[in-house]
């Protein structure tokens, strides 16, 4: 017979903890802290972008200002002025041209041009319409268009097989 002697060791059956160091922060800390610092630069980038833009604003202001009181030609609009008509306070007096526009326009005109209307109707000589657009080439073809049918309305041109031709008054 064999002789067969077991062995019996005891093993404690508690779970072994393995726990790491705890001298670096873990993963979610440093997300956690640069997510603070991305939002406290925001927040500073936020506060100097509001800054400029009143800043800007300011000087757009100045601007206007100085062109109104000095006779000088305006300088050429800047993008972020282009970029935002409705904010200037001009914008709110409505709509169309100031009332003395139409004294300065008249008054800087030449007395020894004719007006366009006089220019279509000198011009009115069995001409067409398309002729008309050729003859004047410096004015646009719809302001053509409106000053020959202003004349055939009052009756200072007929049409007459596609040409037009002035009547003696």
């Amino acid at each position: 017979m064999l002789d067969v002697s077991i062995l019996i060791i005891p093993i404690d059956l508690k779970p072994l903890k393995a726990t790491m160091p705890t001298t670096t922060p873990t993963i979610l800390d440093q997300i956690s802290a640069e997510k603070t610092k991305i939002s406290e630069r925001l927040a500073r980038l936020d506060t100097d972008r509001a800054a400029v833009a009143t800043r800007l604003t300011d000087l757009e202001t100045a601007e206007r200002v100085l062109t109104r009181v000095s006779k000088t030609p305006p300088a050429r609009k800047t993008t972020s002025a282009a970029a935002a008509p409705a904010k200037s306070p001009t914008a709110s007096r409505g709509r169309g041209r100031p009332p003395r526009a139409a004294a300065s326009k008249s008054a800087a005109r030449k007395p020894s041009t004719p007006s366009l209307g006089e220019r279509v109707l000198a011009l009115a000589t069995g001409k067409t319409r398309q002729e008309l657009y050729v003859a004047c080439p410096n004015d646009r073809p719809n302001h053509i268009g409106i000053a020959v049918q202003r004349h055939l309305r009052a009756g200072r041109i007929q049409e007459r097989n596609g040409k037009l031709y002035a009547t003696s008054l």
